[in-house]
């Protein structure tokens, strides 16, 4: 009963973190247009390491339990999950131009084929043959959700850009999930929530430097909507996340992650 609860909290709490993700691609992000992606993602990440510091000193004790091989997936972590995943994402939303967004969630959301699969190579979690007939017709369905017309493509098109970004963020937080629960093995969530935070600050701070100049330009509107990304999206749900993860396996947090794309499509609708 125990395990059972356990299970049932670690999923619960990936699902609210997948509906506040949604809530940012449909509501908050569409407002942080007039910026940069790459300064959107500095700054989000910056603010948020500013509410998860405390953790940093809480679990300082466990920083010693941390191995190389740790701090290597750590950085993974903050790399494609935190610098280029956000970035690959808000690129693919400011080409759609807010319009039919829900397309971008769907194809962003292949991430549970790409966790799975690193899942089985990396963390050594086993899955039925049926798994991969259904991932290859889940391939074949993000064709046709990518293209209206799927005969005729025209691959000058924004269309191709907007479903390369949504991909290549698929990747990157797909991956992110499977070296996430490799970096949960001895340490706190609130410490990994910290240090990915901190590391995607450094890593974005030379593609977001050239923007530093707009930061007296940037409308207060803008840094209203970078508190509340902060507090819900951004900081509130990477703990909520990372708490879940610890939880249950990679394999099954990546599905829970689809209450995303299936709250996102209600909400954009």
């Amino acid at each position: 009963m125990q395990i059972k609860n356990k299970i049932f909290i670690g999923a619960l709490a990936i699902v609210i973190a997948a509906l506040l993700w949604s809530l940012d691609g449909t509501f908050l992000r569409p407002r942080l247009a007039s910026v940069s992606p790459s300064l959107v993602v500095f700054l989000e990440h910056s603010l948020g390491f500013i509410i998860l510091l405390p953790f940093l000193f809480i679990y300082k004790s466990e920083l010693k339990k941390i191995t190389k091989k740790q701090w290597g997936t750590i950085f993974w972590v903050a790399l494609f999950g935190g610098a280029l995943g956000t970035t690959f994402f808000t690129k693919a939303l400011f080409l759609t131009g807010f319009v039919d967004i829900s397309v971008v969630i769907l194809l962003q959301k292949f991430q549970p084929i790409f966790a799975i699969l690193l899942s089985a190579i990396i963390l050594k979690e086993r899955f039925p043959p049926q798994f991969y007939i259904y991932a290859t017709l889940a391939l074949i369905g993000g064709y046709f959700v990518t293209f209206k017309d799927p005969i005729s493509i025209n691959f000058g098109s924004a269309t191709i850009m907007m479903a390369v970004f949504s991909l290549l963020a698929a990747f990157s937080w797909g991956s992110s999930t499977t070296f996430g629960k490799y970096s949960l093995k001895n340490i706190n969530y609130g410490l990994l929530s910290v240090l990915r935070f901190g590391f995607t600050v450094i890593i974005m701070l030379i593609p977001a430097l050239k923007y530093f100049s707009t930061l007296p330009s940037i409308e207060a509107g803008v840094w209203r909507t970078l508190i509340i990304v902060v507090f819900t999206s951004g900081a509130v749900a990477m703990y909520l996340y990372y708490y879940g993860l610890k939880k249950i396996p990679a394999s099954l947090a990546t599905l829970c992650e689809l209450a995303w794309p299936f709250s996102a499509i209600i909400f954009d609708y």
